[in-house]
């Protein structure tokens, strides 16, 4: 299935200037929703053994928490300051308008637990980065990180370094 022909543009959201593209196409359409999940599988698979998938705040969650079911993993969510309700550590990241603070559960991850992180969109890095990072304050080591897109010309990878990355739909 052509995953990228699925997805919607929406001009100059949330300015102007932005092509958003808007997943929700594809979560509408059981067939396309179906075969973007099958193919963050494969590419999770690729990674090898592991045992969590982390999912960032919100549309991680949308892919994280079905893959990590499908594959018969725990899921842990990444969330903005103050959405958690039990101790959390936190990571304070640039965003290109300012500052924004991301939290995990303190004991979300154990040391050494292999986990992979799930997104829907990989553009500069930065939120990854962070979500990189918090896995690791808790002795959690990365496996991989899979989008179901990439906007490859925003060079998003250069700032994930050594990570394994892979992505479904690459613009």
């Amino acid at each position: 299935m052509d995953l990228k022909s699925k997805l919607r543009h929406v001009m100059n959201f949330p300015k102007e200037g932005i092509d958003f593209i808007d997943i929700t196409t594809v979560l509408q359409d059981k067939e396309a929703l179906k075969a973007a999940l099958d193919a963050m599988k494969e590419k999770i698979q690729a990674l090898g053994d592991f045992d969590m998938i982390v999912g960032p705040e919100s549309r991680g969650f949308i892919f994280g928490a079905p893959l990590a079911y499908i594959m018969g993993k725990g899921f842990v969510p990444i969330r903005k300051k103050g959405k958690l309700p039990y101790k959390t550590i936190r990571i304070e990241y640039e965003l290109e308008y300012g500052t924004d603070v991301l939290e995990m559960h303190e004991d979300a991850i154990k040391p050494g637990q292999r986990v992979v992180i799930v997104d829907d969109l990989l553009a500069t890095g930065g939120t990854s980065e962070s979500n990189i990072k918090l896995v690791e304050k808790l002795g959690g080591e990365v496996a991989g990180i899979v989008y179901f897109i990439e906007l490859s010309f925003l060079n998003g990878r250069e700032k994930l370094g050594s990570y394994k990355v892979d992505s479904v739909v690459v613009f």
